[in-house]
Formats: structure tokens, C-alpha cells, sequence
């Protein structure tokens, strides 16, 4: 390739044999270079073109490393010479083009726009090409070819050429390319095997598709114990499955030794089904969609070789109606995310009714620890393509993370009393029960003023980055009524263009329950919706179609919908603001990720706050962990153990009912449960044996060893008694049904917690930067790690410190133990609580209160009295002013009378804690003071014992600190 060193471009001939001797592996390369200079003279030529019998199949073009950005310029020339003033018609036939400047190369179709160019890297298996391109690249060349290449040129570059011959040349990645993609063998499979149209676009196979399909093959062309071995295919988000998928099909129905075989491809969702069916039609594929369980039936019981496409739930229920099991071992069954699908019963099914098929899982995201069962269901991991390799492949665009938060201040009076009121009839567990569900921060995310803030946050953002651009972005929302809120408070600020899309008010989306009741705000929404589009269906399609085709809406609101699966280039921005998690996050991050014209980064703007969820996430998501044999092997073990216990686990929850005579008298059970001890043990063994249960059911072994009837009796005595835990919870009041008080906390809530502003706590950064992301993740750890270590330090000295002024430092105490609360949360962010802990650090050591009166500033023992006082007093009148005063004269009278009784020339008595003459008469003289200057003063209902206490406990914190 080095023949354009003096500038004069040519382009060489080589000839193939006939096209049909290919799938024989009979064909090769002719030793003969024949030299034909291009016909046209206006255009730039290219510098090599292949032919196969006078067709010009790949096009390549060779630019200078010293020139400045040669690889972008060979692409750009590709695209002008492909023009309607170029020279079209070399490239009409084409199926490859390369374009290559020594160090550098990219690879394509005709007419690939230049972000789409694609890298090659050669598998690990086949790294023996690396010492088969070492030879051929030095080889000599021929006499009769050097006569061909240099008749016409100047002595020198005949020379140079003979003298680089003498010395060993190392292969350079443009020697990588042709000899990867252009030697005969490999670049007739690529136009034959890995080239098609996607909805009339021309597409090759990046390099992750060629391998993974090879060694898939490879795998399911042995048949063992009469079946193939299938396996996981993980390939990231964004890499290109669904074509995959389709390639791989074509590939097993083309394999000469797989004779008649039968491909089904199984998604978990109806909308990734109608995805890969229409994918397969668009790429001219043949393809059957199964709508009906019956209908899979028909087409699995029938010699028809169509390709099938279905949803998990319709294979299900047809593998449930196939009686006789179809045991060839020529069925493929490949299943789209296949760590969601393959579980429990499903799994099991598909075993038994196809006990032969070789089951191939793709998966865009990774398998985490939990999934390794997975794995083995299927044979093992067959390729694995992370997000890290598609990043730098460029297959992808890097993500960019910022982390916001909405700065809450709540007014918690009206909060404490209404928690007060409605708890005064409960028990202390259920006190702690309703608690629990009324301090839950997605509660708190659903307050109004905090949507309004971040609807205004997100208005400017698009508005001031991607308004008119032709970018888009996503809204997330924990809940559907959120969604809509969402909408109402974007379309009332009237800067950008938005649509919900939302499922149906009777499927559970973002809710607690299956059971949960639709608003009435949703339910004139989803009228509205049904109104305009005729059926869900349509709402959907119609929705998605505006979102891709037309230029509003800009932002699409969702909830679960369009977080996985869902793939248009154009969405650029994801703002969060609810919880995900692990698969989930994975998932909805990549809706940003996908490659498109000026479209340098995806960007994430997280109101939540998950970024350590994000970097738990990602250290699966970007680095992959091959599960050896002897892992798996471990896994599965340890599942075989679990199930082994499952007898001792069913006895052991019976032996709690082993004194009931009649094991039909249901009333008998619940009676037996009215003991609380009793009833905690019931819950503890019941989902011991549940979850042991579960597992064992998702086990083939399990179903083979364990007879029919046995399974279906621990079938039947779990849901009678998870029906009985149900009874018994609800009759003894075991859990707070929080819906019925849901309504009015949220009115509670958009009332009485305010939005000061929205604050940026972690600017832009690259998630893929692991050095930089693992910073601001660092720092954000940092900042809570600190802070827990003021607020226990700060704790244990408040301990420490409690009898000195109980009032003061059981106040401040309060005060952290709210402040930790509130962040545990998520009303207060890292950096807010680390100030609030060291404010109330700093307060705590210095012993201040602002609340503390002037006339106390320089009397510290006073100010103990004052807050012993102001507590006891504080219910006894509802004026604050009185309160205060009567506080602060009290105070300031039983420090006089302290001092006096116990001090000496300002010394304290010897042990005067322990004269009862001395601390009796305080308790006298302090009783009076109360009766005469309080009581009686004021008209407070103050009894002697009340009285007594406050003189006690003043005594107590004196001793403590006049000594």
C-alpha cells in the first residue's frame, strides 16, 4: 500500500473465482495485480479497490500519517466521491470501505455518515492471524509484480522498496485492517454473512457482532447427549443486539450442518417484541410474530423453518399446552435480556416441554453476582463486549453525570402535631410501622413545591443547552401521578414541549402494590389520553412516534416505560428524580448513550441522588467477570443445598400449628396467633420457607427428584398461609394500612416543606472516567464519612455531658439525632449535612443556644435551670412571652439559691451534695419560690409533685456542677 509515496494514485485489480465456490472454502487469490488507472479525471481516485469478476466489492482509501487528521479526511473523501457529482457508480456495487492512515483505520458501508464508522479488532481466538500477517507482510513480492507496480516509477521507490525487504517490518494497524477484513476468506464471509439492510440502511457487522457470532456457532454445531450447548451473550447497551440477534439467526439457519432448524426469540416485553420483529422484516428476514400462546404452539409443533418472535408470557402458556415434549435438538430458542426471563418457573418450563433446544440469552446488561445461575441455565458465557470497549470503539458516546439537589426546609410543628394526633391510639410497633412510611423520601419527592423547583431547573437547562438543536431528553418519575404533575408544572412555565407516556391505570407502574387505586388526576388524564388516541396501543406508538419524528415534544416523561429497549439517538438527556437501582439504572442511563451527529456525550442530571448506586452499578457494568466452570458449579451447590433444606423448613412451620386438632378450622389458626411472640416466630419460619420454596422451584434438579405431588402440597401450604399472615396482620393491626393517611401527609407536605432553590453538589463529570467520576464519588462518601464521625463524637459527649444541663444538651441531642434523619432521608445533601453537624459540634462544645436570654449570657448554671424550667413549664400556659420570663426569673432565683446554701468565699462546701440540712432546705427554699412567684403569680396549674421535680432536678445538675 505504500505505491502513493510520489502522489501519483492508482488502483489495483484483484480478481476472485466464482462467487458460488465460496461456501466450499474453495476459492483464492490470483497472483496476478493487474494496474488500472481510474477513467475519470475530474475526481479524486481511490487508492485500492477490490473486485470480485469485474465487481468493485470494497473500496479503499490511504492517506499519509503526516498529513493533519488523515483518517478523517479518507472518510470525508469516501462521502464526496459518493456524491451525485462524484463518482457514484464505482461505489454502487460496493459493500465495504475502508479508509486508512498507517496507525490509524476505520471501516463502513457506502454512504455511512462519518460517526457511524466503525473500528476492527481481532478476537482473542484468533490471535494466531497476528503471526500469519507477520509472515505475509514480509514476504517478498514477486519479480513479475515489482515490474507491474514500479515500470513507471522513479529508481528510488523501486530501491526503497527492495531495501525495506532486507529487514523484518512490523505489521501496522493498517496492515491490521486489510489483512482483517479484506483477506479473501474473511472479507467474502463479511459481504455474504454480516452485511444488511436495517429499514433501507446499509450495515456492516462490528467487529463484537462478527466474533460473538462465530464462537456462537462454534458452540451449537457439536450436539452432546443429544442436545447443543447454548449460552449468555452480554453485549452493552448501545452495541448493536437487536441486529445481532438477527444475524445470529440468519447464521444458525444458513449452517449447513443445522438442517431445518427452528429459531424463536423470546423478549419480556411486548414493546422489545414488536422492536426485534419489525428489525428482522426491515433487515428482509422472513419472520412469524406470535401473538398467542396457540398460535406458538401451532408454529413450534409445525416443519415450518420461519423465524418466531414472541413475548415470555405467550411462550409460557404455549409450553404449558404442548403435551408430548418436542426433544429435537434443532430448536433455538433466544432470548432477549435473559436475566429477567429465565427464573423461576418459566426457565423451569421451557426445560421440560423443550429438554432438547439450545437456549441462547443476550443480555445489554451485565450479569451481576445473583445472576450467575443464569449463566449456568445456559451453558456458560459465550462473549462478552463492555461499555468501556464500546466507548472507546466509539460505538457509543461517553456519559456525562451531574449530581442537583433541591434545597427543602420543613415546618415541623404542623408535621409533629398531626403525627402526634393520628399515632396517640397506636401501639408502640405501630407506632413505628406508620413512622417508618410517613418519613419515606419518596414521599417527600412528591412534594408540590419541590416538583415546581425542579420543573424551572430543568426548563432552563434544556433551554439554555439543547433548545433548537433537534436534541431531546427524558424525564424519569417514581410515580404516575408525578408524571403528570410534572407535565402541568412544565406546560404552566411554557419553556419547553413535553408528553407523558405513562402504562394503563390498571397495570402497577412506580406503585407499592399491584392493588393501588388511580387518582382522580389520573384518571382524567389517562381519559384525556384514550380520548385523543383511541387505545393504549395507539396512545403509545402515537407518543414515541411525535417524540423521534417531530420537533415537540422535546422532554418525554416517563416512569417505567422507555427505560429499557428504547432506542432513539436524538435523546441526549436524562434528568432523574426518583431511585433506580442495579439492571434498572443500567438500563435508563443507556437511553442517552446511542451515537448521533454532533452528539458528543449523553448527559444524566440526577436530582435523586444515586451516585453510589451509579458506581455500584458500574463496576459490573464496566468490567466482566468470567464465571469459571468451578464457580458456577459452586453456585449451583449452594442452590442444591438451600433446596435440601426446604422439608425442615415446611415441618418447622407446621410444628407451630401442631396443637390444633382440626387443621381445616381456619378461625383456630388465627387464635392461635393473637400471641404476639407466636405470631413474629409464624412470619420469621413462613418466609424462611418461601424464599426456599421460591428457589427450589427454579430448579430443574428440583422437579426431577421431588415427585409431583410432594411439590404441590408446598405449593398449597404456602399460599394457605401467606393468606393467613395476610388475615392475622390485618386483624391484629400488626401493620399500619398508610394509604388511608397517604393524602392528607401529602397535602401536609405541599403545604409545610418549602423549596429554597435547586443546588449543583456535583458538577459535570464523565462516568467512564473512572479516575475523575471515583473523585466526586470519593468526595461525596467523604463529606457523609466525616460527618458521621462529628455527629458521634458529638453524641457521646452529649452523653457525657447530659446530667451538666439535661435540657440543653437533650435539645441539641434532638437536633442531631433530626439532622442524621434527615439525611438518611434525603432532604439534606452531603454537603448540608456535614454543616449541620458541625454547627451543632460547635454549639454543643461552646455550650450555646441562641435561644438562651441575655440576661442568662454570663450565668452557665442559670442557663441549665433556665432550660429545666422552660420544659416543665412549657404545657402549663400557650404564652411564650410569659413563659420566658417566668423561665428566666426562676432560673436566675435558683442559682441564687444554690449559690448561697453551697458556696463558701465562692468555693463550694466540702460535700455538700451529701448534707441532707443543706440540700433539704434547697428543696424548701426552691418548692416556695415556685408556689409563690410561679404558681400562684401566674395562675399556672403546676402540682407539688411537678414542683418537687423541678427543684430536684436542679439540685441533681448543681451537684454536678458547683463541686
Amino acid at each position: 500500500m505504500e505505491q502513493s509515496v510520489d502522489g501519483d494514485k492508482k488502483s489495483f485489480t484483484l480478481q476472485y473465482i466464482d462467487w458460488k465456490n465460496i461456501h466450499h472454502n474453495k476459492f483464492h487469490v490470483t497472483e496476478e495485480f493487474s494496474v488500472m488507472r481510474s477513467t475519470t479525471k475530474d475526481h479524486y481516485r481511490p487508492d485500492l479497490v477490490l473486485f470480485v469478476n469485474g465487481i468493485p466489492l470494497c473500496i479503499i482509501e490511504c492517506k499519509r500519517p503526516d498529513m493533519k487528521e488523515p483518517l478523517k479526511q479518507a472518510i470525508s473523501q469516501h462521502l464526496r466521491n459518493q456524491q451525485e457529482d462524484g463518482i457514484r457508480n464505482l461505489y454502487v456495487y460496493a459493500q465495504l470501505t475502508l479508509s486508512i492512515a498507517t496507525q490509524e483505520a476505520s471501516y463502513a458501508t457506502n454512504a455511512t455518515p462519518e460517526k457511524f464508522w466503525a473500528k476492527w479488532k481481532e478476537s482473542e481466538n484468533e490471535k494466531e492471524n497476528s503471526e500469519t500477517l507477520l509472515a505475509l507482510k514480509n514476504k517478498p513480492l514477486p519479480e513479475k509484480v515489482k515490474e507491474q507496480l514500479f515500470s513507471d516509477r522513479f529508481r528510488y521507490v523501486r530501491q526503497y522498496f527492495d531495501a525495506l525487504e532486507q529487514q523484518q517490518i512490523l505489521p501496522t494497524e493498517q496492515d491490521n485492517y486489510l489483512f482483517g477484513l479484506c483477506s479473501p476468506e474473511r472479507l467474502m464471509d463479511i459481504i455474504f454473512n454480516f452485511i444488511l439492510f436495517d429499514n433501507g440502511t446499509k450495515k456492516v457487522a462490528r467487529y463484537q457482532q462478527f466474533f460473538t457470532i462465530k464462537k456462537s456457532l462454534h458452540r451449537v454445531r457439536n450436539v452432546e447427549e443429544g442436545k447443543r450447548k447454548g449460552g449468555v451473550i452480554w453485549h452493552t447497551q448501545g452495541s448493536g443486539k437487536s441486529l445481532t440477534m438477527v444475524m445470529l439467526a440468519q447464521a444458525i439457519a444458513m449452517e449447513p450442518s443445522i438442517r431445518n432448524p427452528k429459531i424463536v426469540l423470546v423478549t419480556d416485553r411486548t414493546d422489545l417484541d414488536d422492536q426485534i420483529t419489525k428489525t428482522f422484516r426491515k433487515c428482509g428476514k422472513f419472520v412469524e410474530n406470535a401473538t398467542t400462546g396457540q398460535r406458538l404452539v401451532e408454529l413450534l409443533e409445525s416443519n415450518s423453518d420461519a423465524v418466531v418472535t414472541t413475548i415470555i408470557n405467550k411462550f409460557n402458556a404455549a409450553v404449558k399446552k404442548i403435551s408430548k415434549p418436542l426433544e429435537s435438538h434443532d430448536i433455538f430458542v433466544l432470548v432477549d435480556e435473559g436475566h429477567r426471563t429465565q427464573h423461576g418457573m418459566f426457565n423451569i418450563d421451557m426445560q421440560k416441554t423443550l429438554p432438547n433446544a439450545c437456549f441462547i440469552a443476550m443480555t445489554g446488561t451485565p450479569l451481576f453476582k445473583k445472576d450467575k445461575s443464569t449463566a449456568a441455565k445456559f451453558g456458560g458465557i459465550i462473549d462478552a463486549y463492555t461499555v468501556d470497549q464500546a466507548v472507546i470503539d466509539q460505538a457509543v458516546v461517553p456519559l456525562l453525570y451531574e449530581g442537583r439537589v433541591a434545597i427543602q426546609h420543613v415546618n415541623e410543628g404542623p408535621m409533629d402535631t398531626y403525627f402526634n394526633l393520628v399515632t396517640e391510639p397506636f401501639s408502640d410497633y405501630q407506632k413505628a410501622d406508620f413512622k417508618k412510611k410517613f418519613s419515606r423520601y419518596d414521599q417527600l419527592n412528591s412534594a408540590e413545591q419541590k416538583i415546581y423547583a425542579i420543573c424551572w431547573d430543568i426548563s432552563r437547562h434544556f433551554r439554555d443547552n439543547w433548545q433548537g438543536t433537534g436534541f431531546k431528553a427524558q424525564l424519569v418519575c417514581d410515580k404516575k401521578i408525578n408524571a403528570i404533575k410534572y407535565k402541568e408544572f412544565l406546560d404552566e412555565i411554557g419553556i419547553v414541549s413535553t408528553e407523558v407516556l405513562i402504562s394503563s391505570i390498571d397495570e402497577r407502574e412506580g406503585e407499592d402494590s399491584a392493588y393501588e387505586k388511580s387518582t382522580e388526576k389520573e384518571n382524567r388524564f389517562w381519559k384525556k389520553m384514550m380520548d385523543e388516541h383511541g387505545n393504549a396501543k395507539s396512545y403509545e406508538k402515537n407518543i414515541i412516534s411525535r417524540f423521534k419524528n417531530q420537533k415537540d415534544p422535546e422532554i418525554i416523561i416517563v416512569v417505567d416505560k422507555l427505560l429499557t429497549g428504547f432506542d432513539e439517538p436524538k435523546n441526549t438527556v436524562l434528568y432523574l428524580t426518583r431511585n433506580l437501582q442495579s439492571h434498572k439504572l443500567l438500563q435508563a442511563i443507556a437511553r442517552v448513550n446511542r451515537i448521533y451527529p454532533d452528539k458528543e456525550f449523553g448527559y444524566v442530571i440526577d436530582y435523586y441522588g444515586v451516585i453510589e448506586n451509579l458506581d455500584d452499578a458500574l463496576k459490573m457494568y464496566s468490567s466482566f467477570e468470567d464465571f469459571d466452570e468451578e464457580d458456577l458449579a459452586g453456585t449451583l451447590t449452594n442452590i442444591t443445598d438451600e433446596v435440601n433444606k426446604l422439608p425442615q423448613k415446611h415441618s418447622d412451620l407446621w410444628d407451630i400449628f401442631k396443637t390444633i386438632a382440626n387443621k381445616r378450622d381456619a378461625e383456630a389458626y388465627q387464635q392461635l396467633l393473637k400471641d404476639e411472640a407466636i405470631r413474629v416466630l409464624f412470619y420469621d419460619k413462613l418466609a424462611a420457607f418461601a424464599k426456599s420454596l421460591k428457589l427450589a422451584l427454579s430448579s430443574l434438579q428440583f422437579h426431577k427428584d421431588v415427585d409431583e405431588k410432594t411439590i404441590n402440597r408446598y405449593r398449597d401450604d404456602l399460599k394457605m398461609f401467606m393468606k393467613l399472615r395476610a388475615a392475622v396482620v390485618e386483624r391484629y393491626s400488626d401493620e399500619i394500612d398508610y394509604k388511608q393517611y397517604e393524602g392528607q401527609i401529602q397535602k401536609l407536605i405541599d403545604t409545610h416543606i418549602t423549596v429554597e432553590k435547586i443546588d449543583t453538589i456535583i458538577e459535570l463529570v464523565n462516568i467512564f472516567d473512572k479516575d475523575k467520576f471515583q473523585q466526586e464519588l470519593e468526595n461525596t462518601i467523604e463529606k457523609e464519612a466525616k460527618a458521621d464521625k462529628i455527629a458521634s463524637r458529638t453524641a457521646k459527649h452529649i452523653s457525657e455531658k447530659m446530667d451538666e444541663d439535661p435540657a440543653f444538651y437533650k435539645k441539641f441531642s434532638q437536633m442531631l439525632k433530626d439532622t442524621i434523619a434527615e439525611y438518611e432521608a434525603k432532604r439534606i445533601n452531603e454537603a448540608q449535612y456535614l454543616t449541620r453537624v458541625q454547627e451543632i459540634m460547635d454549639n454543643v462544645l461552646a455550650h450555646t443556644d441562641n435561644e438562651i436570654p441575655e440576661q442568662l449570657k454570663s450565668r452557665d448554671v442559670a442557663k441549665a435551670f433556665y432550660g429545666l424550667t422552660i420544659e416543665s413549664l412549657k404545657e402549663k400556659t400557650n404564652d411564650y412571652v410569659i413563659l420566658r420570663e417566668v423561665s428566666i426569673q426562676t432560673a436566675l432565683q435558683i442559682d441564687n439559691l444554690i449559690q448561697e446554701s453551697v458556696l463558701d468565699n465562692g468555693k463550694p462546701i466540702i460535700d455538700w451534695q451529701f448534707k441532707t440540712n443543706i440540700t433539704g432546705k434547697l428543696l424548701i427554699d426552691i418548692g416556695d419560690h415556685l408556689i409563690d412567684e410561679v404558681r400562684d403569680k401566674y395562675n399556672l396549674e403546676l402540682s407539688f409533685q411537678e414542683m418537687d421535680k423541678i427543684a430536684d432536678d436542679c439540685i441533681e445538675v448543681a451537684k454536678i456542677r458547683y463541686k
